[in-house]
């Protein structure tokens, strides 16, 4: 009987009509870093075209909200790029989705620290912002160059320590592996930045990007600073300093003090759908979420019966998507998944997670992809020392994510 229940709850998740995450993507920026392949463009701050994509972004909120996507909608993410870059216009941007969706609980705007004002911070508090995410990346002037970042190490600190003072819950961005780094240096941004007083913090180490600046500097090289073993002694020291300060490590990238931890992006690790609107957006709805957004998409195709998940990304650029009067105007790349691949992805998102995947999850993918199969991978990552079973979990341990392409392959191949 519990089985049955745990299933039917499940199964109640898997077809949810709305979404319980919105994700709002703004393009613009000072200058393009030197890591960045996002959708992302360098941009004149009198550009006319930013006032005329938030507008654009504003119409399309209003849309989606009439279809019910956004009834019971929990968390919210402005990100780019630089929103805080667009100024005033992202105040009233949160304000807007307040007002669409009255149930999210946590507001998150990214921020660069060199446009993000005192003004700004008292406009974002006042619309109804919870949450920065600041993204730092360093604490030495050098690196910070090296990244192309404009923005100095004093002054991340500054606008840091301002942020925490108005009263955010504040998220600062570290990058390890990177140009002219040392662990002395990486312990001194970690230093740094926790001296400011923040509640949540995420390092990643750099990926070198074809198409980006570093790419074409180091091209098919493997630069001795990003090799692989520094990665993984930047964030074995990352973990260490983090956790002796009272931070608890919840995703493979991040930590929180208690409490402080991100709602939004634990949505997309957690099976829960969501909807990104702007360009290079990503969506994931169940198929009922997609019939729904679908009545004002009519350039959607209808779906076949084998379909339970559909992912959407805007493929509209920062000029097309201001001048489209409705998101029947949008351009979308579709990826339909089966139930089996659905279940098979859940899988490998959760093993993100320090909690590893939901026991409900495990249980469902045993009931649609088979018992052994799953039993079987479950085992064999374990004796990998990839995973470990606490309790009713199977949780991932440090060399899995330090492995997580062979973690995170092996739940995929389930799909298959």
């Amino acid at each position: 009987m519990a089985c049955c229940a745990t299933e039917a709850l499940w199964q109640k998740r898997l077809h949810e009509a709305g979404v319980s995450a919105l994700y709002l993507h703004i393009p613009f920026c000072v200058r393009k870093c030197a890591y960045c392949d996002f959708s992302s463009w360098a941009t004149s701050p009198h550009d006319p075209l930013m006032a005329r994509y938030v507008n654009a972004l504003e119409r399309l909120l209003t849309e989606v909200e009439g279809v019910g996507l956004l009834n019971g909608c929990q968390t919210a993410y402005i990100g780019g790029g630089t929103p805080t870059f667009v100024g005033a216009s992202l105040a009233q941007l949160v304000r807007d989705v307040r007002a669409a969706a009255p149930q999210v609980r946590e507001l998150s705007c990214e921020a660069n620290p060199d446009s993000l004002g005192d003004e700004l911070l008292e406009r974002l508090k006042d619309a109804g912002c919870t949450r920065l995410s600041v993204g730092v990346q360093s604490l030495s002037d050098s690196e910070l160059a090296e990244l192309g970042r404009i923005h100095s190490a004093s002054q991340a600190q500054t606008r840091l320590s301002a942020a925490v003072a108005a009263g955010f819950d504040v998220s600062a961005d570290l990058m390890c592996a990177i140009p002219l780094q040392t662990d002395g240096s990486w312990m001194a941004s970690l230093a740094g930045i926790l001296a400011c007083g923040v509640g949540h913090v995420s390092v990643y180490p750099l990926q070198i990007e074809d198409e980006t600046p570093l790419g074409e500097r180091y091209g098919t090289s493997e630069p001795a600073f990003n090799d692989p073993e520094v990665q993984a002694r930047r964030m074995e020291l990352a973990r260490e300093r983090l956790v002796q300060a009272g931070f608890e490590r919840y995703e493979v990238a991040s930590y929180a003090q208690a409490g402080k931890d991100c709602k939004h992006n634990q949505a997309y690790w957690t099976a829960r759908p969501y909807l990104g609107l702007g360009t290079g957006a990503s969506s994931m709805l169940t198929r009922e979420g997609y019939v729904a957004l679908q009545s004002i998409c009519p350039q959607f195709p209808e779906l076949s019966d084998g379909v339970s998940r559909v992912r959407l990304t805007c493929i509209d650029g920062r000029h097309e998507l201001p001048v489209a009067r409705s998101m029947a105007d949008l351009h979308f790349d579709l990826e339909f998944l089966s139930e089996v691949q659905a279940a098979a992805e859940d899988l490998m998102l959760g093993m993100r997670l320090v909690r590893g995947p939901e026991p409900g999850l495990v249980d469902h993918a045993r009931k649609v992809i088979g018992g052994s199969a799953v039993d079987g991978t479950l085992v064999w990552c374990k004796d990998q020392g990839l995973i470990r079973k606490s309790g009713l979990r199977w949780t991932p341990t440090d060399k899995g994510w330090l492995l997580g392409n062979v973690l995170y392959g092996k739940m995929w191949d389930l799909a298959s």
